[in-house]
């Protein structure tokens, strides 16, 4: 079973290293984006033996405690 974990800061977080790529973007001529927020992606393998439930439940303790700073940083996952 995996988990792919998503966390990016939160919109009120000024996020400089997404506005220097946007700004790049738009000098190498794609006038289309209008903004980037950057991240970070982490895929977790888990235990087959974890029910769904409990899966669900390690891999919010996991985002919350250990991948993210809860003051500037929020998360989304998927499992599969």
């Amino acid at each position: 079973m995996r988990a792919h974990v998503y966390v990016t800061l939160k919109p009120t977080v000024l996020d400089a290293q997404g506005q220097t790529i946007a700004n790049a973007l738009r000098r190498l001529h794609h006038p289309s984006v209008e903004t980037v927020r950057q991240g970070k992606y982490f895929v977790l393998t888990l235990a087959d033996t974890l029910a769904p439930d409990a899966a669900e439940a390690e891999v919010e303790r996991i985002a919350a405690e250990v991948l993210t700073n809860p003051v500037i940083e929020e998360y989304s996952y998927r499992i599969e």
